[in-house]
């Protein structure tokens, strides 16, 4: 009696061992005033003059990364307006709205690969936006670490 338990035990434990793999491939996250932050959808466009823009959306926050390229290498962020980052939460009480822009904010945004045969963009952000909302009471600056896009799909 005993062997056909540790049969039976022995062909449950074989039968239920399963694998789940679940890609995240389009994928746009990051930490956003240390809580985790993960898009649903997320989409890149590259214009005539070659601005890169990578948009991303959550049901009622979108975040906005802005370059002047895509050669892969590293953009800094609140040197200019060409190359900025945006945030805007959109709720029953309006929108909030963070934005970098010339000597407003800080931080970068890393392009590692641009890939023209299948058309996506990959690469790490982080940043430091200003409240862009005249008179508003919340927080002044917004703070995105760890971000990371992989194989966005970029339109043209």
């Amino acid at each position: 009696m005993k062997k056909y338990f540790l049969y039976s035990v022995l062909l449950f434990c074989l039968n239920s061992c399963e694998e789940n793999v679940k890609f995240n491939n389009p994928s746009f996250q990051g930490v956003k005033d240390n809580i985790f932050w993960r898009a649903i959808t997320t989409s890149a466009t590259v214009n005539t003059a070659g601005v890169v823009t990578i948009n991303a959306y959550t049901r009622d926050e979108q975040v906005t990364l802005k370059t002047n390229g895509s050669a892969v290498k590293t953009y800094e962020l609140g040197v200019n307006n060409a190359i900025t980052a945006t945030y805007v939460q959109t709720n029953t009480s309006g929108n909030l709205s963070y934005a970098t822009s010339t000597g407003k904010g800080d931080g970068q945004i890393i392009i590692t690969e641009y890939d023209n045969i299948n058309n996506t963009i990959s690469g790490t952000f982080r940043f430091n936006a200003v409240n862009t909302v005249a008179n508003s009471t919340a927080e002044p600056v917004l703070n995105f670490q760890q971000g990371v896009f992989y194989k966005v799909p970029v339109q043209p």
